[in-house]
C-alpha cells in the first residue's frame, strides 16, 4: 500500500506529554503522539510535559526532552517556567540546551499574573532572543485573561507571545482578537473545547492569517478533533496553510523546529 502525501503540512505548536493528575489521560506518552502524528499527516508537535505544569518543572523539563532525544526529527521542547520554581534557573537551563525552542507558561495553574514581577525574566529573554512563549489564556481569568497581556505587550513589544486557546471561550476569542489586533507581537492559537470553525475565521478575518496558529491540546483533545476544525473552516487555502505550519515556521526561528531546510521547496 502506498501512503497518500498530507494535503496540507502541519505543525501542532500546543500539546503535552505524560499524565495529568486531575483525570486519566489514556496513552498520553510520546509514541501515541506520534502514531497519532503520522495519521494526520503532522510533521512537528511542540510539547511541554504535563508534569513540568503541574507539580515540578525541572524534572517534567526532562522528561520532554527525553521525548525529543526519541523522536527528534517530529517531537520539538517547550521549557516549563513556573514562577515559584526557580524561573530564572529553568531559563538558563533553556538557553544553555539548544533541544527547547520555546518557553511555556501556565499563569492560571500557577496562580500567578503573567504581569507579575516573577514572569519579567521570561518577558525579557523573549525579547532579546526572539524566543516564543506559549501561555494558557482563559477569559475572565485574574492570571491571564487576554487583556492582561496588552500589558506585556506594551512593556516588551519584542517578545512574540501566543495566546494559548485564545481565551478559551468565544468572549475570550473576541477580548484576545482586540488584544492582538492592536499589538503585532501576539499571537493567537486554536486549540480548546469550545472552539470552532467560525471563531478560527473570526481569528483570521479580523487579525490576518499571518498571527493565528494550529494546536491540538493533545492529549487533553484528540490531535483529529483540533485539525479537523482548521480543515473545514471555510478559510482559502493560503489562509489554511498559514494557520497549519507557515506561521509556526515564521515565528520559530530563534531556533528553527525540525525539518526547517527545504520547506517550501514544492
Amino acid at each position: 500500500m502506498i501512503a497518500r502525501r498530507p494535503e496540507h503540512r502541519v505543525i501542532d505548536v500546543h500539546a503535552h506529554l505524560g499524565p495529568y493528575s486531575l483525570f486519566h489521560i489514556p496513552d498520553p506518552d510520546a509514541a501515541t503522539m506520534v502514531s497519532v502524528m503520522d495519521r494526520t499527516g503532522t510533521e512537528v508537535t511542540v510539547v511541554a510535559a504535563n508534569r513540568a505544569i503541574q507539580q515540578d518543572a525541572r524534572l517534567g523539563n526532562s522528561q520532554t526532552l527525553a521525548a525529543v532525544d526519541e523522536y527528534p526529527d517530529r517531537i520539538a521542547a517547550y521549557a516549563v517556567i513556573n514562577p515559584w520554581q526557580s524561573p530564572e534557573r529553568e531559563l538558563d537551563r533553556l538557553a544553555d540546551d539548544t533541544r527547547f525552542v520555546g518557553i511555556k507558561v501556565h499563569p492560571s495553574l500557577h496562580k500567578y499574573p503573567v504581569t507579575g514581577a516573577r514572569y519579567a525574566a521570561v518577558w525579557e529573554f523573549a525579547e532579546s532572543t526572539g524566543c516564543p512563549v506559549l501561555s494558557h489564556s482563559e477569559h475572565q481569568s485574574p492570571y491571564d485573561a487576554p487583556a492582561l497581556f496588552e500589558t506585556v505587550a506594551e512593556r516588551f513589544p519584542g517578545a512574540p507571545v501566543i495566546l494559548g486557546h485564545a481565551g478559551i471561550t468565544p468572549a475570550g476569542v473576541d477580548e484576545s482578537i482586540a488584544a492582538a489586533t492592536r499589538h503585532g507581537s501576539l499571537w493567537l492559537e486554536v486549540c480548546g473545547s469550545q472552539m470552532t470553525g467560525p471563531l478560527i475565521c473570526s481569528m483570521v478575518e479580523q487579525v490576518g492569517s499571518g498571527r493565528v496558529l494550529f494546536g491540538s491540546d493533545f492529549p487533553f483533545i484528540d490531535q483529529r478533533m483540533s485539525l479537523g476544525r482548521v480543515v473545514y473552516a471555510p478559510l482559502t487555502e493560503s489562509q489554511r496553510q498559514d494557520v497549519l505550519s507557515g506561521n509556526a515556521r515564521k515565528l520559530f526561528r530563534w531556533r528553527p523546529l525540525p525539518g526547517e531546510r527545504g520547506v517550501g521547496d514544492d
